[in-house]
């Protein structure tokens, strides 16, 4: 049985068993292609040879299904639930719970018991990084998983749009506010190689990722352009990580899981207080 407590007057947040990073991937507003950055780096990451989970924590859209391409209800085993697995990771979504288009219209309470769920009723057994595929902006969810999890550390994903800008400072300020160490910025969707001349195409503005990286001191840890082949890969489960190495598209994503891996170790563990306890 696993009790929360105090520690200093604060309440302890509880390793999950086995788990020894949890990355969180958010971002500070929809469409800017943050699943597809968290379901490719998790499979990059376990293509270098880490223990990797993915948990679909987007409770609302939970896309992580369709983009890897699993189906199926997870089976129990006790009081356990086992995670799926695909690509070499274990995956836990709300959309193998309740899938096709049934919405999911829950409030802050249901939220908050569905993500507890996640994290201490799956037997995530020994993973070197849980990657959390947060929904977008600031909302119930994020605040759930700080307030319950000591957070290794947080990627931002961002487009170079000044809109998508605005909001991921905002993501960015938001884990500073509540002392989750920010691993970086992931700019996606920098620009488009086009496919007839090769010549770059800027559709989103461009630099803008670098630039708000460098205004809150954090690290740009990828500049990923807009490629149909990644879209067309989540779309039909096939994510371009999990091509060959020296695929250039899987290659975008090694060097993002090499980055975040070495912003891991250069962060080391987190410094709230955490208590593991077991069944």
């Amino acid at each position: 049985m696993e009790v929360m407590g105090t520690h200093a007057g604060q309440p302890v947040r509880l390793a999950v068993p086995g788990v020894k990073n949890l990355i969180a991937v958010g971002s500070g507003k929809g469409g800017v292609g943050k699943t597809t950055v968290a379901v490719n780096l998790a499979i990059a990451l376990g293509k270098l040879g880490h223990g990797v989970g993915l948990l679909d924590a987007d409770i609302y859209g939970p896309n992580v299904p369709l983009m890897v391409g699993a189906e199926g209800v997870p089976e129990l085993d006790g009081q356990h639930i086992i995670p799926l697995e695909r690509y070499g990771i274990k995956l836990m979504s709300m959309g193998f719970l309740a899938p096709g288009d049934q919405p999911v219209i829950w409030r802050g309470p249901l939220l908050h018991s569905a993500i507890q769920q996640f994290l201490r009723n799956v037997a995530w057994g020994a993973l070197d990084y849980l990657v959390a595929d947060l929904p977008p902006g600031t909302g119930d969810v994020q605040l759930s998983l700080i307030q319950t999890v000591p957070i290794t550390g947080a990627i931002v994903v961002t487009t170079p749009s000044e809109v998508a800008l605005g909001d991921a400072r905002k993501a960015v300020r938001m884990f500073h506010q509540v002392h989750v160490p920010v691993l970086g910025i992931v700019e996606n969707m920098s620009f488009l190689l086009c496919p007839h001349c090769a010549e770059r195409v800027d559709v989103f503005n461009s630099g803008g990722g670098r630039r708000t990286a460098e205004e809150l001191r954090v690290p740009l840890l990828a500049e990923l352009p807009l490629d149909p082949e990644v879209r067309a890969g989540g779309d039909i489960g096939l994510p371009v990580a999990a091509r060959d190495g020296n695929d250039p598209r899987a290659v975008w994503f090694l060097d993002l899981a090499r980055l975040t891996a070495s912003r891991v170790a250069e962060i080391g563990p987190p410094a709230s207080p955490l208590v593991t306890i077991t069944d």
